[in-house]
């Protein structure tokens, strides 16, 4: 059978990459806030509906960024439950990561575990909108006027998910985007930052460009974190196919629900917080009164050649870096624990077949 992979990016159309391509090679222009990052990062703002964005060759350089811009030092409150790049910018920053408990139902950090992680020493949040779904934002913007802390979102997963009327990336001091190959919306590799004020923005541009303001100055110790114009270009392109995209997700996710909502032993991600979601992806938890476990329906997939991802398992906390800090004790995260060693994501992108949803089905119910 033909492999199916956890995930396929989502391309725009090769003939029109190829005129972009060529209108670069005419102009000889390829970086350096050229007009097709400047296209981007207009069309990005109007599309999400921020005020202000700037775009980075990674989303990991762009959180690195983020905690620059805003001063973080001491202690930040955040996930285990994330990919490593969540943590590894706090330590890039010489911060100390404190990782707080999340909730069962949508794998979003728990805002009295938040609360009761604050020590003196603490100076922001950074949550993570994981799957997609809205963390406690409401809540979140209290506990951090009450503590006078920042608040850096995670938002990797949160392309184009609102709140109400409008996105969840307007909450919190910034939020940061991952505009990988595996995400809803991709520039191959790059990212951004959404701000809420013209100061800021420029502040993170200049850190993003070395910190240079022009051919002899330079105001902050910055890094190289700029876009090049084949990926703004590719990005261009891509945006225009982006909602086609995500109702193809929608159809893929809600053809999974409904067949896998009655197999006993299998619970479903609660995305019910976001008023738009973009489905992500698509994660299942295997309880103990399954008749199989995560891992078994996890090879059980790959003998198959269908290729699952356990997301996100480990635990960062688990991993050698973070193991000693007190925080990371599995005592202090049994519902980040029990969730890490029971999600399995299974195979989630536009283009799958619901022959190929029929076929993954097909293996976990004849294993209930």
């Amino acid at each position: 059978m033909e492999p199916i992979f956890v995930t396929k990016p989502s391309l725009p159309p090769l003939d029109d990459f190829g005129d972009s391509l060529k209108e670069i090679w005419h102009s000889s222009y390829i970086t350096n806030d050229g007009k097709f990052h400047k296209k981007l990062e207009a069309a990005l703002a109007e599309y999400l509906g921020v005020k202000h964005i700037s775009v980075f060759s990674n989303g990991t350089i762009a959180l690195v960024t983020a905690l620059q811009a805003l001063g973080i030092e001491g202690e930040v409150i955040t996930t285990p439950y994330s990919f490593v790049a969540t943590a590894n910018a706090l330590i890039w920053n010489r911060v100390t990561p404190v990782f707080a408990d999340i909730n069962p139902f949508d794998c979003n950090l728990n805002v009295d575990a938040i609360e009761n992680a604050i020590t003196e020493k603490t100076t922001a949040i950074m949550p993570v909108h994981v799957y997609g779904t809205c963390c406690d934002v409401e809540r979140i913007e209290a506990l951090a006027k009450k503590y006078n802390l920042k608040v850096i979102y995670d938002a990797a997963h949160a392309f184009g998910v609102k709140m109400g009327d409008q996105s969840v990336l307007n909450y919190g001091d910034l939020s940061v985007l991952s505009f990988h190959a595996t995400k809803v919306f991709n520039t191959i590799e790059g990212g951004a930052i959404v701000s809420h004020s013209k100061e800021m923005k420029t502040k993170i541009d200049n850190l993003k460009n070395f910190g240079i303001i022009d051919e002899v100055t330079v105001v902050d110790a910055g890094i190289n974190g700029k876009m090049n114009e084949l990926q703004a270009a590719y990005g261009l392109l891509n945006l225009e196919y982006i909602d086609e995209k995500i109702e193809a997700r929608k159809k893929v996710s809600d053809y999974y629900s409904s067949q896998l909502q009655s197999v006993e032993g299998i619970n479903l991600l609660d995305i019910m917080g976001a008023s738009r979601h973009n489905y992500s992806y698509f994660p299942i938890f295997i309880q103990d009164d399954c008749h199989f476990t995560r891992d078994q329906l996890y090879q059980a997939l790959r003998k198959e050649n269908i290729f699952s991802r356990r997301y996100f398992y480990p635990l960062i906390s688990e991993f050698p870096m973070y193991q000693s800090l007190p925080s990371a004790d599995r005592n202090n995260l049994p519902n980040s624990w029990q969730r890490a060693n029971s999600v399995l994501c299974l195979p989630m992108f536009p283009d799958l077949k619901m022959s190929e949803i029929d076929r993954i089905v097909n293996i976990i119910k004849r294993m209930s």
